[in-house]
């Protein structure tokens, strides 16, 4: 009695969640394609009827298929609308012909109703005009049992093939919906990476140009001037993501940073420790989601060491690959007493984490046994690796 409760409940569930089903999104209005068919329909029903004089009721039969065939421009606006004047029509012809029902061949195209019912309309009229499509068929009969069986295979062949499409597009929609996410977090660890890398040298040249003030002004305009360069960095590579995120702006096609731009990181105007930046094997033909995750990367570890590794007088960054796996290696020689703020974990480790998580390879920090502190990360050279 329980199990058979439940199963009604969950019946019942699911016919209600049909029922209030919405339209799936705005339909298109009309396309080139509906002209053409409405077009081509007309001139069609008038010639079948002129060449086929035995058609019953041959007069009646094509003024009714010509006058159905303007429901072709609002099937997608108005499905249940447009179904319900079409069989209706058709059903109420039949009954005032006493059972003789006229019809053309180019009556085929209300086929298309009942597919753009199931693909466009909500889920009341799509209930709705299976029993009027059904009805109609039922109620008028065929004339014989194969042509009723066959009328209903090919009626119910549409509307399935139209609720196949209609889901298989909501599954794309997700998908869509699922990227745009993806991307979104893509974009949030590049904002964070870029932002922080270059707030970073903007507050520590600040603090040395404060404090070498008094004694050496020329010193303190030099901070101004690497803060003001680092400042229209900054700006310049925030207003290339919003133009990704602003559909009215076109996004600038700059391209992504490689591994050879590491060498930026090894500015000596910068204050802070030095950074040694060595490469080795191929990177030139490394896909651009790896070169820029590998750049990323590199620019989140100096970042973190150049803001957080006291007493550290050099950031080594390493980076070797081969024919299969690219290799990061970022460490410091700073004091490593202290748990650095950056791995409590905050959104910048956990950014490279996930960085080198959706590429397939993975990312690693933490104190090394004698001094300093080391990020390792390991990629797969194509990217995923499958």
């Amino acid at each position: 009695m329980g199990a058979g409760g439940s199963y009604d409940g969950a019946v019942a569930v699911l016919l209600r969640s049909v029922w209030d089903e919405a339209r799936p999104g705005l339909a298109p209005v009309r396309v080139w394609r509906d002209w053409w068919l409405v077009g081509l329909s007309a001139p069609i029903a008038v010639i079948e009827g002129v060449l086929r004089p035995e058609v019953p009721w041959r007069v009646f039969s094509v003024v009714l298929t010509v006058g159905l065939v303007p429901t072709l421009l609002w099937r997608r606006t108005r499905p249940l609308a447009m179904v319900a004047v079409a069989f209706g029509a058709c059903g109420l012809a039949a009954l005032l012909t006493s059972g003789e029902p006229p019809g053309l061949h180019t009556m085929v195209f209300l086929v298309l109703l009942p597919y753009a019912l199931f693909r466009w309309g909500s889920g009341r009229e799509a209930a709705i005009g299976l029993v009027i499509v059904f009805g109609k068929v039922l109620v008028t009969g065929e004339e014989s049992a194969g042509d009723l069986v066959g009328a209903l295979a090919v009626l119910s062949a549409a509307m399935a093939l139209g609720g196949a499409l209609r889901y298989r597009a909501r599954a794309r929609a997700r998908e869509f919906d699922q990227v745009k996410m993806l991307e979104r977090e893509g974009l949030a660890r590049d904002l964070h990476d870029t932002v922080a890398h270059h707030v970073s040298a903007i507050a520590i040249r600040a603090q040395a140009g404060l404090a070498m003030a008094p004694a050496d002004p020329a010193a303190a305009t030099d901070a101004l001037r690497v803060i003001e360069s680092e400042a229209s960095r900054t700006l310049a590579e925030m207003r290339a993501m919003v133009r990704v995120l602003r559909r009215d702006l076109p996004a600038e096609l700059s391209p992504s940073p490689r591994v050879t731009d590491l060498a930026r990181l090894a500015d000596p105007s910068r204050t802070g420790p030095a950074v040694e930046v060595e490469i080795s094997g191929d990177v030139d033909e490394l896909t651009p989601s790896v070169a820029a995750a590998v750049y990323r990367l590199a620019q989140e570890s100096v970042t973190n060491a150049r803001r957080h590794a006291r007493h550290a007088t050099r950031v080594s960054v390493r980076v070797a690959a081969d024919d299969a796996l690219v290799r990061l290696r970022v460490s410091d020689d700073g004091d490593t007493g202290l748990i650095r703020p950056s791995t409590s974990p905050g959104y910048g480790l956990i950014g490279m984490i996930e960085r080198a998580q959706l590429l397939g390879g993975t990312c690693t920090a933490g104190p090394d046994p004698e001094r300093g502190w080391t990020v390792t990360a390991v990629l797969p050279r194509a990217g995923w690796a499958k």
